[in-house]
Protein backbone atom coordinates (compact mmCIF):
# COMPACT_ATOMS: atom_id res chain seq x y z
CA UNK A 1 0.00 0.00 0.00
CA UNK A 2 2.92 2.12 0.57
CA UNK A 3 3.73 2.14 -3.00
CA UNK A 4 0.48 3.64 -3.78
CA UNK A 5 0.25 6.09 -1.49
CA UNK A 6 3.31 7.53 -2.86
CA UNK A 7 1.75 7.82 -6.11
CA UNK A 8 -1.74 8.93 -4.59
CA UNK A 9 0.87 12.11 -3.83
CA UNK A 10 1.89 12.69 -7.04
CA UNK A 11 5.22 11.38 -7.08
CA UNK A 12 5.38 8.92 -10.38
CA UNK A 13 7.79 7.18 -12.83
CA UNK A 14 6.72 10.44 -15.13
CA UNK A 15 8.04 12.99 -12.45
CA UNK A 16 5.46 15.29 -10.41
CA UNK A 17 1.70 15.77 -11.25
CA UNK A 18 0.55 18.85 -11.30
CA UNK A 19 -1.63 20.11 -8.69
CA UNK A 20 -0.53 17.28 -6.28
CA UNK A 21 0.88 17.33 -2.81
CA UNK A 22 4.19 16.42 -3.99
CA UNK A 23 4.41 19.57 -6.43
CA UNK A 24 3.07 21.67 -3.51
CA UNK A 25 6.33 20.13 -1.40
CA UNK A 26 8.39 20.67 -4.33
CA UNK A 27 7.43 24.34 -4.32
CA UNK A 28 8.04 24.90 -0.66
CA UNK A 29 10.99 22.84 -0.72
CA UNK A 30 12.38 24.85 -3.43
CA UNK A 31 11.17 28.47 -1.91
CA UNK A 32 13.22 27.28 1.51
CA UNK A 33 15.60 26.64 0.24
CA UNK A 34 16.49 29.84 -2.18
CA UNK A 35 15.09 27.99 -5.56
CA UNK A 36 16.00 23.93 -5.60
CA UNK A 37 15.23 21.23 -4.54
CA UNK A 38 18.25 19.45 -2.82
CA UNK A 39 19.06 15.48 -3.32
CA UNK A 40 18.03 13.62 -0.02
CA UNK A 41 15.34 15.70 0.80
CA UNK A 42 11.57 14.43 1.10
CA UNK A 43 10.99 15.90 -2.13
CA UNK A 44 13.85 13.98 -4.27
CA UNK A 45 13.92 10.88 -2.45
CA UNK A 46 9.97 10.41 -2.88
CA UNK A 47 9.94 11.23 -6.06
CA UNK A 48 12.83 9.18 -6.66
CA UNK A 49 10.85 6.05 -5.17
CA UNK A 50 8.30 6.96 -7.45
CA UNK A 51 9.99 6.47 -10.42
CA UNK A 52 11.39 3.57 -9.54
CA UNK A 53 7.57 2.86 -8.24
CA UNK A 54 9.11 1.03 -4.69
CA UNK A 55 9.28 2.23 -1.40
CA UNK A 56 9.24 -1.10 0.45
CA UNK A 57 13.23 -1.96 -0.73
CA UNK A 58 14.47 1.01 0.45
CA UNK A 59 12.12 0.21 4.16
CA UNK A 60 9.05 2.51 4.72
CA UNK A 61 6.20 0.58 4.79
CA UNK A 62 2.74 0.70 6.15
CA UNK A 63 3.72 -0.80 9.05
CA UNK A 64 6.75 1.48 9.70
CA UNK A 65 10.44 1.52 9.50
CA UNK A 66 11.83 -1.57 8.81
CA UNK A 67 14.89 -2.62 10.90
CA UNK A 68 18.10 -2.77 9.24
CA UNK A 69 17.01 -1.10 5.85
CA UNK A 70 18.19 2.06 3.85
CA UNK A 71 14.67 4.14 5.23
CA UNK A 72 16.26 2.51 9.29
CA UNK A 73 20.28 4.34 7.88
CA UNK A 74 18.47 7.18 7.33
CA UNK A 75 16.81 7.47 10.11
CA UNK A 76 19.57 6.88 12.36
CA UNK A 77 21.75 9.67 10.66
CA UNK A 78 19.19 12.32 10.70
CA UNK A 79 18.66 11.49 14.41
CA UNK A 80 22.53 12.08 15.21
CA UNK A 81 22.58 14.86 13.28
CA UNK A 82 19.70 16.46 15.20
CA UNK A 83 20.50 15.74 18.83
CA UNK A 84 19.01 12.06 19.07
CA UNK A 85 15.46 12.96 17.34
CA UNK A 86 14.20 13.00 13.86
CA UNK A 87 12.85 16.33 13.41
CA UNK A 88 9.48 16.70 12.28
CA UNK A 89 9.16 17.62 8.61
CA UNK A 90 12.94 16.26 8.15
CA UNK A 91 13.06 13.70 5.28
CA UNK A 92 12.66 10.61 7.02
CA UNK A 93 9.67 11.34 8.72
CA UNK A 94 8.31 13.10 5.46
CA UNK A 95 8.68 10.06 3.51
CA UNK A 96 7.17 7.86 6.47
CA UNK A 97 4.23 9.77 6.45
CA UNK A 98 3.60 9.74 2.91
CA UNK A 99 4.31 5.96 2.91
CA UNK A 100 1.37 5.34 5.09
CA UNK A 101 -0.97 7.47 3.29
CA UNK A 102 -0.50 10.94 5.04
CA UNK A 103 0.13 14.33 4.64
CA UNK A 104 4.09 14.90 5.25
CA UNK A 105 5.59 15.99 8.16
CA UNK A 106 4.99 19.86 7.24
Amino acid sequence: MSDQNVRNAGFTSSGIAAGSLASSMMSREAKASGGGVHSGGPTSTLQEMGARGSTHSSGFTTSGISSGSQAAHMMSKEARAHGGETPRGGTTSTVQSISMGGKGGR
